[in-house]
């Protein structure tokens, strides 16, 4: 994936404020004047049961618990959503820290890295985006230290692409033994759905084990089904030492995020850290959490042919359409990330799908497909007819 202009802001940053939305279906968003859109953003990877899931509704609606559970109290619920987590994460991922979302996920790993390391530097992807509280924007790329100039000090950059030279890059500065963490996204979709070379995710994992590094790997986006695994970080053999994950932990139907770490890290964090949050893990947002993580888990072998179908379909189709401008495809199952040489290619394609009912995410020369992960076929065939007709 080429790297973006400096000052492009993410994609998921872009906004659609004139457009209304009043309900939402499986694929499709309404907006107050009634027209329909097939969403082949479903908020940004939230939605990967599609809008208005039967069962997690249901989940909502029979629920019977309290109100609110005071963070220094215990609460089962809690206790059976950290043991799910930790059964389905990759690697020795034992503990769990309650977060509101993809953010608070980030600067608890943050917070984790430096207390159990005693370093204060990290390292991450020129151009990435982790969240936009302070820490986050600190380890993102490096436009966010031109707006805040003050952020967290001693954040270096790594350019794409994700190759040998950029280990060697990786190293020079990881031999200075001052990292407290390298904080990714396995595969970044909000760098255009950027797939790591053979061997890199693997070479990298070995010089922060070298170098007392602590790898950080963020699955807010890339997490629960998206690339074709569970989680992204299943693609190569490796293991982490903190995970981060949000956004469809709950199918989108209530907020919820969560930091994961190894015994170790977890053991410092709860030793030392602050990780007091008013609404991380709502009494209701962690039932229906449970619904979706069982789901998952039942369902996993289904839930992954389904992506795997889906994604060989929506390769075919685009491979068939004839752009204004030479494309690259970066695409790994249902995060579909397509490059236009061009500039602002990407935004008036995207300008024209909404016009004509499709839903997709675009920045400049970027356009990103994130369907739901049990889109139906005759869905899928509408959004990309229009994705075509838009052309």
């Amino acid at each position: 994936m080429p790297a973006r202009k400096r000052g492009q802001r993410h994609l998921g940053e872009q906004g659609d404020g004139d457009l209304s939305v009043a309900r939402a279906a499986g694929s499709y968003l309404f907006d107050t004047r009634g027209k329909r859109y097939v969403d082949f953003v479903m908020g940004w990877c939230v939605g990967n049961f599609g809008w208005g899931d039967a069962e997690l509704e249901r989940r909502i609606e029979r629920f019977r618990g309290p109100d609110y559970v005071y963070p220094d109290y215990r609460y089962r619920p809690w206790e059976e959503l950290a043991t799910l987590l930790a059964r389905l994460a990759p690697g020795d991922l034992t503990k769990c820290f309650r977060a509101t979302g993809g953010s608070e996920a980030v600067e608890l790993a943050i917070q984790a890295a430096m207390l159990h390391t005693k370093r204060h530097a990290f390292v991450s992807l020129e151009d990435s985006y982790h969240g936009n509280t302070f820490g986050a924007m600190s380890v993102a790329g490096s436009e966010y230290r031109e707006k805040f100039p003050r952020l967290l000090p001693n954040c270096h950059k790594i350019r794409l692409p994700l190759d040998e030279d950029a280990l060697d890059r990786i190293e020079t500065r990881l031999e200075r033994r001052d990292v407290a963490a390298f904080i990714m996204e396995p595969v970044s979709i909000n760098l255009g759905v950027c797939v790591p070379q053979p061997g890199f995710m693997e070479g990298l994992r070995a010089l922060c084990t070298r170098y007392r590094t602590l790898l950080i790997l963020d699955e807010v986006a890339c997490g629960f089904g998206r690339t074709g695994r569970i989680f992204a970080t299943e693609h190569f053999d490796i293991e982490p030492d903190i995970m981060c994950v949000a956004k469809a932990i709950s199918g989108g139907v209530a907020g919820m995020g969560a930091m994961l770490a190894t015994a170790a890290v977890g053991e410092t964090m709860e030793a030392k850290g602050e990780f007091y949050s008013t609404y991380g893990w709502h009494p209701r947002s962690t039932d229906v959490a449970i619904a979706s993580i069982r789901r998952i888990m039942r369902d996993k072998r289904k839930l992954l042919a389904q992506v795997a179908a889906t994604s060989d379909y929506f390769r075919e189709r685009i491979g068939g359409i004839e752009f204004g401008s030479k494309l690259t495809l970066n695409m790994l199952g249902l995060a579909i990330g397509l490059h236009f040489e061009e500039d602002e290619y990407g935004d008036a394609l995207a300008d024209r799908c909404r016009s004509n009912g499709l839903l997709v995410a675009s920045q400049s020369s970027d356009v990103l497909l994130l369907p739901a992960l049990n889109i139906d076929r005759r869905t899928a065939s509408r959004g990309l007819d229009i994705l075509e007709q838009s052309v």
